[in-house]
């Protein structure tokens, strides 16, 4: 499997989680939005590292790795660095308290997390994965 190939085998994995956590907020699992949203944008960074033939670590914020290999990405995708590893980082700060709650407050992770929080996650979530795809479907 070559770079370009695993890059769009998890930006279609990242796609098909995105509609996860779509149903989800429809159903109201705020919490669980916002974890399905962190591991859409973990896939879809990670799926631009890929195409840019970086070798990806087996980390869940890529942020930095994408920032300090921004001269491998085309301008139009450089531009947006700086937002997309901010999403990383503040999303995967979430990611376990988002699935196991607070265990400093005793509080389950259905009680942290309102809908805004989930449609936020959302919409950043889909804003990555959509500059990652542009990335990969037309500079590909």
């Amino acid at each position: 499997m070559n770079n370009h190939t695993a890059a769009r085998a998890n930006l279609q994995r990242a796609q098909r989680i995105l509609e996860e956590a779509q149903l989800l907020c429809e159903r109201g699992a705020w919490n669980l939005v916002v974890r399905r949203s962190q591991e859409v944008v973990e896939l879809a960074l990670k799926a631009a590292l890929w195409w840019a033939g970086v070798d990806v670590p087996r980390l869940h914020d890529v942020g930095a790795v994408l920032r300090q290999q921004s001269h491998r990405f085309p301008a139009s995708f450089a531009g947006h660095i700086p937002r997309l590893a901010s999403i990383s980082r503040s999303l995967s700060a979430e990611r376990e308290r988002s699935f196991y709650g607070d265990e400093v407050l005793n509080l389950p992770p259905e009680e942290l997390y309102f809908e805004h929080d989930a449609r936020d996650a959302l919409e950043r979530a889909g804003f990555v994965l959509e500059v990652c795809r542009h990335l990969i479907d037309e500079q590909s």
